[in-house]
């Protein structure tokens, strides 16, 4: 899975719709960093992203469930901070820095969720 490149549009391997959303999910995630000073928890940047995307009028839940397969068997569940539209992750940090390790989880989700993107934003 190679990464993704707002700048380059269709290079991405990612459909143009979701392209478009991701485009409007940074917005908002850019006007919550705005308006919120850093150091608070996680927690709270997730209620002002949701609030925000409710805001824009752009449709996502909170807390999505993955189930986590084992050569067919079920043996465990992630969460996803926040899911748009059935189509993109949202992975939230509010951490010093990004490790390695935030990257690979973003990746797993996408894996489990069949799906094309997931962006991991340090609020």
């Amino acid at each position: 899975m190679g990464d993704f490149d707002l700048r380059h549009r269709g290079d991405s391997g990612v459909d143009g719709a979701t392209e478009d959303l991701a485009r409007a999910v940074i917005g908002a995630a850019i006007e919550v960093h705005k308006e919120l000073f850093p150091g608070l928890p996680e927690n709270v940047y997730k209620a002002a992203l949701s609030r925000e995307l409710m805001l824009r009028g752009i449709p996502h839940k909170l807390e999505v469930p993955v189930p986590v397969y084992y050569k067919g068997e079920l043996v465990g569940q992630g969460w996803v901070d926040i899911l748009v539209d059935d189509r993109l992750v949202l992975e939230l940090k509010a951490v010093e820095a990004i490790a390695p390790a935030h990257g690979a989880q973003a990746k797993g989700y996408l894996v489990a969720m069949k799906l094309q993107l997931a962006l991991l934003l340090n609020l």
